[in-house]
């Protein structure tokens, strides 16, 4: 492998799952530089598979990984961490295969890891209404909704957007970190930041403008926003284990304890009120 970015060697992973119109213009967009491209086809039912292979047969940098049954972007995306190692790759960066990834922001994602700014590096579209143009108000509340749930879930309180799957990531995070463990589906941008947290790595967001075209959200905010929402509170009991009680114990955890009791006891309370004034009044009439 050339290194060809600052002394550094650079793969690309890109997940695919039905990308057949938009899949050959993602792959056709990367610059000479790049040296090692893993485009991962989740068992697409369309024509994504051979339209990599296609592009495959004519650039050397390509290295495609097939799934022969769908196991999640965050599985994809493992699996192509997985090869981008094997081939001796510095710096691994994850682009969407749907196009919305301009590799034009790419060196601003890698340059904080090379210059040692950080160890992870994420877009933020959420930056001012300029760069969300084109985000339905829908999925900006999603994204602002899931960006406070996960900066109490992962401690990561400076990071936002956090459903932004523009990333870039070292090669000492992955080979310390088991990838493979991350949560498999939509949430694993979430789930990869409670981990970096937990094991002190850096993460960085890098003000990427959103970039939407013919591309259709496969995320039903609907049913998203509730299953990463408990995504999320399991992370977030996770991390206080991990990091405040088995690694380190931490008095903090004694504040959630009794401020989730607390809770508790008030809710019952109240509760015990109300049901103590349905009989008053009901005795009074």
């Amino acid at each position: 492998m050339v290194s060809l970015h600052r002394n550094n060697s650079i793969a690309v992973v890109v997940p695919a799952y039905n990308e057949e119109e938009l899949i050959g213009e993602t792959l056709r967009s990367f610059p000479p530089w790049i040296d090692m491209i893993i485009p991962v086809n989740d068992a697409s039912k369309d024509r994504t598979g051979e339209i990599i292979e296609e592009f495959a047969g004519s650039d050397p940098r390509i290295a495609v990984i097939h799934h022969t049954k769908n196991r999640g972007v965050g599985a994809a995306i493992c699996a192509g961490y997985a090869r981008a190692l094997d081939g001796g790759a510095d710096i691994v960066a994850v682009m969407a295969g749907d196009n919305q990834m301009d590799p034009a922001y790419l060196p601003s994602l890698l340059d904080p890891i090379v210059d040692g700014e950080a160890d992870y590096t994420k877009g933020n579209r959420l930056y001012n209404a300029e760069y969300r143009r084109g985000m339905s108000a829908w999925r900006t509340f999603g994204n602002i909704l899931l960006t406070y749930l996960t900066k109490i879930a992962s401690g990561n309180w400076h990071i936002m957007d956090p459903q932004n799957g523009y990333t870039a990531v070292s090669r000492e995070v992955l080979e310390r970190l088991d990838v493979s463990q991350i949560y498999p589906r939509y949430g694993y941008c979430n789930s990869m930041l409670v981990w970096l947290n937990i094991h002190g790595y850096r993460a960085l967001d890098v003000l990427i403008p959103a970039k939407y075209a013919n591309e259709k959200s496969k995320i039903r905010y609907s049913a998203y926003i509730p299953s990463v929402s408990l995504l999320l509170l399991n992370n977030f009991l996770w991390r206080m284990r991990e990091k405040y009680v088995l690694l380190e114990f931490h008095p903090l955890v004694l504040f959630y304890a009794s401020g989730v009791m607390l809770l508790f006891l008030g809710v019952l309370g109240g509760v015990y009120s109300l049901y103590s004034s349905h009989l008053r009044w009901t005795c009074c009439s």
